[in-house]
């Protein structure tokens, strides 16, 4: 190789370098100072905010700048308001993040109105877990086997029609003929699983297997749930025993919409941003995410609190979602017909009217004219309060206020509060 050529190697890698470095020096002078949001689409004490917090806790020693992460959690319509707010309204200067459900980034290919963005448009940084879906159903609902759904009629809990654990139950009736009743209103998996702890619903569609050894490990190892039917792209070693989806396709053109259907969900902590982010704090947010996942300290408490990290880059995100967005409309096409929603059955709130003889943090004691003390929980996004007919924030309920609550359950959110 000639001098003259080794000279001009030498003069671009050293270009390279020196352009490299001043971006990293731009990405880090943008974000001193700054905090980053993860907005999560989900309430509090579920698998998505479980993973988003220890991901809060870490991700931020990573970016240039060391940014503060913080997190907020936006529920509502299975995550769907979460992603639009991602989308539309967020920031687009890397200074927030989303994490919602792959059921809802993909609705929007499934006909849902309410989806106001193009599903491989988001700012992909990254996804924490490759999901192991499930089914589950309680111990108290008597229910063996995934099969016995075909003859015997159950309910289920879901968020709502545009939610993985509504979606992932009408698709067993349409594909296999089972008998599940959902029922949709609850605000998340948590409230799903209180249901049914009360006895309300029998069972439920969409849980990680990773948030079940987690946020319900208690619950998953006593066996007081047990998972009938697993979702994922593979079967897993540790559910043993327990049917695959596609050991019931009666046919490849069976098997397709079932990846449709159920396939999107091994996407399972997928982290995003809205689009038009600027191509280097892009990829500084890659950068620290791929660090994050490979951090000892972040892996150590996974390893604690028992969540599996299985992550995908941002650019291997990308490529699954695109992956996705280029199939067939007939595909599509039949997967709307199977999952028509028909008839929408939304949870029934009980109704408790009492004095708040106790309040702490967000749970109140509510005393009835008669019966037990009932804990209800109320949330500042969550319960609509009004106080002497006007509208207030939870923060104003008092102990001694006399006040009529809509509820799910015992130790469950109160959606509605009104007060004297």
């Amino acid at each position: 190789m000639s001098k003259s050529r080794l000279c001009c190697i030498s003069v671009a890698a050293c270009a390279i370098l020196a352009c490299s470095t001043a971006a990293n020096a731009d990405v880090a002078e943008f974000y001193k100072g700054k905090s980053i949001t993860i907005t999560v689409g989900y309430p509090p004490g579920g698998g998505y905010d479980a993973y988003a917090r220890a991901l809060t806790r870490h991700m931020g020693r990573h970016i240039p700048g060391n940014p503060t992460v913080i997190m907020r959690n936006m529920p509502g319509a299975g995550s769907l308001v979460a992603a639009n707010h991602i989308y539309n309204s967020a920031p687009k200067d890397g200074t927030v993040l989303g994490m919602f459900a792959s059921s809802t980034l993909f609705s929007v290919k499934m006909g849902e109105t309410k989806a106001q963005f193009e599903m491989d448009k988001f700012t992909w940084i990254g996804n924490m877990d490759q999901t192991i879906g499930t089914c589950v159903v309680s111990a108290a609902s008597n229910i063996k086997s995934f099969q016995e759904l075909v003859t015997k009629s159950a309910i289920f809990g879901a968020s709502g029609p545009t939610a993985v654990n509504s979606i992932h139950a009408r698709g067993f009736n349409a594909l296999f003929g089972t008998r599940i009743q959902v029922v949709n209103g609850y605000p998340g998996s948590t409230h799903v699983l209180l249901a049914m702890s009360r006895g309300e619903v029998q069972g439920g569609c969409g849980f990680a297997l990773s948030s079940l050894k987690t946020t319900r490990r208690q619950d998953w190892e006593s066996g007081e749930i047990k998972p009938i039917i697993q979702t994922g792209f593979e079967k897993s070693d540790e559910l043993k025993g327990v049917p695959h989806i596609y050991d019931f396709a009666k046919s490849e053109d069976d098997k397709k919409i079932m990846h449709v259907i159920y396939g999107t969900h091994a996407l399972g902590r997928p982290i995003s941003g809205p689009p038009g982010i600027p191509a280097d704090r892009v990829e500084a947010l890659r950068d620290a995410f791929n660090a994050t996942m490979a951090d000892p300290e972040f892996l150590a408490e996974a390893r604690k609190q028992d969540m599996p990290i299985a992550p995908l880059t941002g650019e291997q995100t990308e490529k699954f979602i695109a992956q996705f967005a280029n199939y067939p409309d007939a595909v599509y096409d039949r997967a709307i017909k199977i999952l028509e929603a028909g008839e929408v059955v939304n949870v029934k709130l009980k109704v408790i009217e009492g004095a708040v003889a106790n309040v702490a943090n967000n749970v109140l004691t509510v005393n009835p004219s008669s019966g037990k003390p009932i804990k209800l929980e109320v949330d500042a996004r969550e319960t609509t309060v009004t106080i002497a007919g006007a509208k207030s924030k939870s923060s104003d309920l008092k102990e001694g206020m006399s006040c009529r609550f809509e509820y799910f359950g015992e130790n469950d959110l109160a959606p509605k509060a009104d007060c004297k």
